[in-house]
């Protein structure tokens, strides 16, 4: 159902917390062009009382609204969704009291992503604080969990990372064609998916001119990653299930690396297959899988996904080639980091939630260049 352009529709009220970070500021400038909503807090610590064009001069006649400090309590009553941008850690302290203000929250921080409370000590060196919200969480990963995402009142955003290689590989986990303890996952992402707070790995003379890898063997992402492929080749695709974590085997290699450009992700993920196919045969399987979904291109065969044609978007390219020689498959996947990979697709978890068409303030094309 699309939403209604007219002077009829009744906008529904959003609320941004976290608004000045590089997350928080891409949900402001797509959620300004939604035709069904309307922004009526922002929060910002640092800026608390500041007008926001102010301090975001990109927003100047856009938006003069002035940041608040995150209290709960002043955040008005006719707010029916909350897009926490928050810092890792700091969405659980909040969460609960939003629940019981009766908002629907959508996280983009990673503190209700995975099942297991057991694993953010280790992943994210804190303990949960409400271990008892996880089940009840949506892993909102659009084009798998629609129809939870749609019933749910609480969702967990996926990482930019897991959104590109979980996208990637979901058809191959899903018709058993792999070997789930082959899986290497080689991505890149611009330097946007560091945060925007001060760090001397971004800085322009540490990472211009420059590609790295980082995080090597202990990036928080893998667990987000190795839980939703066990549960696609379990084909348990209810994420309240009682017996979701640990349902299954399949573990990654994942390496992560810095580029040296603003914004992107091109992912790589190589893997074992477990028959003969053909190219032709995986490219079908591809295209059949994803044949109704808006934002996820397979692309033909004589191409092959590049940054640059996701660029401010929430589209996901994918590409595939068949190494016949080692029996593997190659899958590249290309998404915007703060597109897909958070605030374009938290706006698509909305826009299912809200019963609209899913591409809603969201169907522009990438800027080229």
């Amino acid at each position: 159902m699309g939403v209604n352009t007219g002077n009829e529709i009744k906008k529904k009220k959003i609320a941004v917390l976290g608004a000045t970070g590089y997350t928080g500021m891409e949900l402001i400038r797509l959620l300004a062009n939604h035709p069904g909503v309307e922004i009526t807090f922002v929060s910002s610590e640092s800026h608390a009382g500041a007008e926001l064009s102010e301090v975001l001069p990109q927003f100047y006649g856009i938006n003069n609204m002035k940041f608040s400090s995150l209290e709960i309590e002043a955040i008005p009553s006719e707010v029916e969704f909350v897009f926490c941008a928050l810092p890792h850690g700091r969405s659980m302290e909040v969460v609960p009291a939003l629940l019981n203000q009766k908002k629907r929250i959508i996280d983009l921080s990673a503190d209700f992503r995975l099942k297991d409370s057991s694993l953010y000590p280790k992943w994210y060196e804190r303990n949960h604080l409400h271990p008892e919200l996880l089940l009840q969480a949506v892993y909102g990963l659009s084009e798998i969990y629609r129809q939870e995402v749609r019933e749910t009142d609480l969702l967990a955003n996926p990482g930019c990372f897991p959104t590109a290689t979980i996208l990637a590989l979901a058809p191959l986990l899903t018709e058993n064609l792999v070997d789930l303890k082959s899986i290497i996952v080689d991505a890149k992402s611009g330097v946007s998916g560091g945060g925007r707070s001060p760090k001397q790995a971004f800085h322009f003379s540490e990472c211009s001119d420059s590609f790295k890898a980082y995080r090597v063997a202990n990036h928080q992402h893998t667990p987000e990653i190795e839980q939703e492929l066990n549960f696609l080749q379990a084909g348990k695709l209810l994420p309240h299930q009682e017996n979701r974590p640990g349902s299954g085997n399949a573990t990654i290699t994942f390496t992560p690396h810095l580029l040296p450009m603003n914004r992107g992700i091109l992912a790589t993920s190589y893997l074992s297959l477990r028959q003969d196919i053909s190219e032709h045969e995986l490219i079908s399987c591809y295209q059949s899988f994803y044949q109704e979904e808006f934002f996820v291109n397979v692309l033909n065969f004589s191409t092959l996904p590049e940054t640059r044609w996701v660029r401010g978007t929430n589209f996901c390219h994918l590409g595939l080639r068949l190494d016949k020689r080692n029996g593997r498959v190659i899958v590249i996947s290309a998404i915007d980091n703060l597109g897909k990979g958070a605030a374009g697709q938290a706006i698509q978890n909305m826009n299912i939630m809200s019963g609209w068409a899913e591409e809603t303030g969201l169907n522009s094309a990438a800027v080229v260049p």
